[in-house]
């Protein structure tokens, strides 16, 4: 791989010059975000589902991170290690590669979700098996491998408790760590009742049992599997290590058990050192799911004879992150460590879920990744995903400013669309004049004056709810106030005067008050 000196984009080895394709797989959806979540605001028991398991973790999260004194430092740390990762990306990568295959392992690039896809598939193939057990994966989601799997007569068996839902219920994951965050108890037992064989018929909704019987379910498949799949929440470039954190001890097997483990992996998921992946360890957990420590940490490095997988692979995809990583502002998306915790605050996703996003990554964060990987063309209305409130921001174990990025691909897509017409359209016709009126202190006085003709609508209610067109689209989601009986202008003219200073008037107001 080499990369633009100036930081610029990174190209894979063997391919100076020519970039990589864009993101696709499952990065965008068959609708815009506006139509998908109309028809989700209407689900009230999803919103009820997702506004208590959300409140859930939050309050876990905010116990967990009120424990650490250090907390900022930490952030920030992380962040540091993101940025200069990211700003020598190239080399790490070359280095991680080095080390697995050093170690028994073997390295593989993908460009896009296609060639991730048609790599692991021929690998399942080789072994002459047919069945693959997966550790729970956002990258392995992204491009759609159980899809592309099961079209080449592979049978494959999610073994997360919550993806297990997700598979059996015909469903898609909605959250990054909870995928089946849009499911209550009732839902679950009746899924598990109609697609698990065997199940106990009087099956409780008591979350001990459900998590018994997947237990039963998949025990057998553990047993007997030969092939696994994962993803990795980090990799460690000096060691040629992957690790992978999870929480019900269904990863350990998959990693440990099967004769052969292939890894699917993000590029930007390296790190150079065990010292950078400390920092990590403390900040992932804690953000994701309210805990100190994630119960099972599990790091392999290459082939260990007599212990684990007897071989080992790992599959780095690009899938627009070169792309991505070229954007010397927008790459901050890319040090995302899956987290979640910005879903969990975010007002637009705990209403609207995550399935309204389209992309396999919902939430903020998905709002700004999923364009920059796609182009944001291809993903249009999932910057304007999002209320700009700041929470995703405040809550973010490395610090993405995601609020501004947000901002920046708005104007992009506005740009872009500027671009390609041939006329202007009407919003761009209104943004003009308003510009035009408010570029002069005489032509907005006289627009003041104008507005209140606007006092005679919403007299009774004091909004106004209708309008006539074109701004009856905005009425349409929404109420416009009704304008004030005194201009701004108005008043300070009245109470201060040609000098600028309170008139005795004003004075005596402002004791009065």
């Amino acid at each position: 791989m080499t990369a633009d000196p100036a930081g610029g984009r990174v190209t894979f080895l063997g391919t100076p010059g020519r970039p990589a394709p864009p993101g696709h797989g499952n990065l965008r959806g068959d609708r815009s975000f506006p139509d998908a979540a109309r028809d989700a605001l209407g689900d009230t028991q999803l919103r009820r589902n997702l506004g208590q398991a959300t409140a859930t973790i939050r309050d876990r999260r905010g116990t967990a991170v009120g424990e650490l004194a250090d907390w900022a430092e930490l952030r920030a740390a992380a962040e540091a290690v993101k940025r200069a990762t990211l700003a020598r990306l190239d080399e790490h990568l070359v280095k991680l590669e080095e080390q697995v295959s050093a170690r028994g392992g073997v390295v593989h690039w993908a460009r896009d979700a296609s060639e991730a896809n048609a790599i692991v598939t021929d690998l399942v193939r080789r072994t002459g098996q047919r069945e693959v057990v997966k550790v729970k994966s956002m990258a392995t989601q992204e491009i759609g491998l159980n899809g592309a799997l099961e079209a080449a007569g592979l049978t494959v068996h999610e073994t997360d408790l919550a993806e297990l839902i997700v598979q059996l219920g015909h469903d898609r994951p909605s959250h990054i760590v909870v995928p089946a965050i849009h499911r209550n108890r009732a839902e679950i037992r009746e899924i598990f009742r109609r697609e698990i064989p065997g199940v106990d018929p009087a099956l409780t909704t008591d979350p001990p049992a459900l998590a018994a019987a997947a237990r039963a379910h998949l025990r057998r498949t553990f047993l007997r599997a030969k092939v696994a799949v994962s993803g990795a929440n980090f990799a460690v470039a000096d060691t040629g290590t992957l690790v992978v954190v999870e929480s019900e001890g269904n990863g350990r097997m998959c990693l440990t058990l099967p004769d052969t483990l292939i890894t699917v992996m993000g590029i930007e998921k390296v790190v150079p050192s065990w010292r950078d992946l400390e920092v990590f360890l403390q900040l992932l957990p804690r953000s994701a799911t309210g805990e100190r420590m994630n119960p099972y940490t599990s790091a392999w490095t290459g082939v260990t004879p007599g212990d684990g997988p007897r071989e080992v692979h790992l599959v780095l995809l690009d899938n627009g992150r070169t792309a991505t990583l070229a954007d010397p502002v927008g790459r901050d998306a890319l040090h995302c460590i899956k987290c979640g915790a910005c879903l969990n605050v975010c007002p637009v996703y705990r209403r609207a879920g995550g399935h309204a996003y389209g992309s396999v990554y919902p939430g903020p964060i998905g709002a700004i990744l999923s364009p920059q990987l796609t182009g944001v063309e291809a993903n249009p209305s999932l910057p304007y995903a999002s209320s700009l409130c700041g929470a995703c921001e405040e809550v973010c174990p490395v610090r993405i400013d995601i609020p501004s990025l947000l901002v920046r691909l708005r104007a992009e897509h506005v740009e872009a669309r500027r671009a390609a017409r041939t006329v202007p359209s009407a919003e761009a016709l209104a943004m003009a004049a308003g510009a035009w009126v408010m570029g002069d202190p005489g032509r907005f006085a006289v627009a003041e004056r104008a507005m209140r003709v606007g006092r005679m609508l919403g007299r009774r209610a004091g909004r106004i709810a209708t309008l006539p067109p074109p701004l009856s689209a905005w009425t349409a989601s929404r109420d416009a106030p009704r304008p004030p009986e005194e201009t701004f202008r108005a008043w300070w003219a009245r109470t201060h005067g040609p000098g600028g200073r309170p008139s005795a008037s004003a004075q005596r107001e402002a004791g009065s008050e």
